[in-house]
C-alpha cells in the first residue's frame, strides 16, 4: 500500500505540534489526514469517519499521552475497546519507561502498536513508522476470524486436518540448523489455513487439548524420523497442554509415542508455556520429573509474559528457556527491551539451560542476540513454519548465500 493510500489522524492538543506533525505527514505523502485537540474529540471523528465515507477504520493514530481531559492512556484504552483504528504510534516527551508501558498495555488490548517516539517529531521518525506500517499490513491476516464451530474443529482433529508445520531453530553462532518447532495448523477443506488462535479454544472446551498434543507429537516424530533416515538430524520441540501436569501417566504415553515412532526421547523437548506452569507447576513436578527421567528436554516458553517466580523456575528440571518474542522484536532499537533480553540469557546461562530467541525478524534483532550471546534463534528472518514436506526447501532458502 502506498502512503497516499494511508489514512492518518494526529490527536495532539498542543496546536504547533499538531500543526507539525499533520505538515511531516504530508510531506511524505500522506493525504487522508484528520485532526484531534483532544481524546474525546478523536474518539467521536474516529466514529464519524466510516459512516460519512464508508471506509474501514483509520490506518494509523499518531497520540500524544499528556492531554487535558481525556488523556492518551484512557484514549488508547477505548480506541482499543471499540477497535476505531488498526494501529496507534504513541508520541510523547515523557519518560521512556512510561512509553513501553503504555505500549504493552495497547498490545495486551489487542490494539497494534506501531512505536513509542519521543518528541520532538521528524520525517525521519515518520517515514520509519509509516514504512513498517506499510510492510506488514500486507501481511496480516483478514480482519474477520474464521467461522468455525466446534463441531469442525473435533472432525478436523480426529480427520487429521490439523497437522504440525514447522518452523527452524538455527545457531547464531554460524547459521546452522538444529532444530524444529511443531506448530499446529488446520487446513481446511477450501484451502485455509487456520491458526491455533481460532481453533484450540474451541478444542479446549471440548477436553481435547491431551488428544491435540499426542496427535502433534506422534505426527512430529514421524516426519523427524524421516528426515532422521535422509542424513537431517534435528532436534524436534513440539507445544504440551497445561493438563499434561495434572496426568500422572502422560510421562508413559509420551515415551511409548515417540518410540513407536522410532525416535529416542532425548531428541525431543517439550514446551510448555511460563503461564501454564504458574497455575500446575506446584502439583506438576512428579510429572515434569517424570518426563526428565525418560529423557525428555523441557522448555519453558514465552519466558517473561507470565510472571513466574524465580523458586518456581528453580524447581522445575528444565533444559531450556525460550525468550519471548514480545522483547526480542525491536531490543537492538529499544534498551529496556534489550535489557530484558540480556537480563533473560545471563538467568539461563547461571541456571545451566539452553536459550532460544523466538521472533527473530530482522538482522539488527540477529545481530543483537550474537552480541549477547543466544545460542539459538527462530523467527520470520529465518523462515515462517511450513508442512513437514517443505522442510528441505525452507531449510535451502535459509541457506542460500543471499539470504
Amino acid at each position: 500500500m502506498s502512503k497516499s493510500a494511508l489514512s492518518v489522524l494526529v490527536v495532539e492538543d498542543h496546536g504547533f505540534q499538531r500543526r507539525m506533525a499533520l505538515r511531516l505527514l504530508a510531506e511524505l505523502g500522506v493525504s487522508a489526514l484528520h485532526e484531534a485537540a483532544d481524546g474525546a474529540a478523536a474518539l467521536r471523528l474516529l466514529r464519524e469517519l466510516p459512516q460519512a465515507a464508508g471506509a474501514d477504520p483509520v490506518d494509523l493514530v499518531l497520540v500524544d499521552l499528556d492531554m487535558p481531559g481525556m488523556d492518551g492512556i484512557e484514549f488508547i484504552d477505548r480506541l482499543a475497546q471499540q477497535r476505531l483504528a488498526r494501529a496507534v504510534l504513541v508520541v510523547s516527551a515523557l519518560d521512556p519507561a512510561l512509553l513501553h508501558t503504555v505500549q504493552t498495555m495497547a498490545r495486551a488490548c489487542g490494539l497494534r502498536v506501531l512505536d513509542a517516539l519521543a518528541k520532538p517529531l521528524t520525517k525521519a521518525k515518520l517515514e520509519e513508522a509509516l514504512t513498517s506500517l506499510r510492510q506488514t499490513k500486507a501481511d496480516e491476516e483478514p480482519p474477520t476470524t474464521p467461522q468455525v464451530t466446534p463441531a469442525e474443529a473435533r472432525t478436523a482433529l480426529e480427520t487429521g486436518q490439523i497437522e504440525p508445520w514447522f518452523q527452524l531453530q538455527v545457531e547464531l553462532s554460524n547459521g546452522r540448523a538444529i532444530g524444529v518447532e511443531a506448530l499446529a495448523r488446520w487446513r481446511h477443506d477450501d484451502g485455509r489455513v487456520i491458526l491455533p488462535k481460532h481453533f484450540v479454544p474451541l478444542l479446549e472446551a471440548q477436553d481435547l487439548l491431551d488428544e491435540l498434543t499426542e496427535r502433534m507429537l506422534a505426527q512430529a516424530c514421524r516426519h523427524k524420523r524421516g528426515w532422521d533416515r535422509e542424513g537431517l538430524r534435528l532436534k524436534l520441540s513440539v507445544n504440551v497442554s497445561a493438563s499434561t501436569l495434572d496426568d500422572v501417566g502422560a510421562a508413559d504415553r509420551y515415551q511409548r509415542i515417540v518410540r513407536e515412532a522410532g525416535v529416542a526421547p532425548s531428541e525431543v523437548v517439550l514446551e510448555l508455556t511460563e503461564s501454564s506452569l504458574m497455575a500446575d507447576a506446584a502439583r506438576g513436578l512428579a510429572v515434569l520429573a517424570r518426563l526428565r527421567l525418560k529423557g525428555f528436554g523441557l522448555s519453558i516458553d514465552d519466558f517473561g509474559t507470565g510472571w513466574s517466580s524465580l523458586s518456581q523456575l528453580s524447581q522445575v528440571p528444565f533444559t531450556e528457556l525460550k525468550i519471548d518474542q514480545e522483547f526480542v522484536a525491536g531490543a537492538s532499537q529499544r534498551p529496556r527491551k534489550r535489557a530484558v533480553v540480556e537480563a533473560s540469557l545471563d538467568l539461563a546461562r547461571k541456571l545451566g539451560l539452553d536459550a532460544v530467541a523466538e521472533g527473530v525478524e530482522t538482522v539488527e534483532d540477529w545481530q543483537m542476540l550474537a552480541e549477547l550471546g543466544c545460542a539459538v534463534a527462530q523467527g520470520r528472518l529465518i523462515g515462517e513454519a511450513v508442512p513437514g514436506a517443505e522442510l528441505r526447501a525452507a531449510l535451502a532458502r535459509w541457506r542460500r548465500p543471499e539470504h
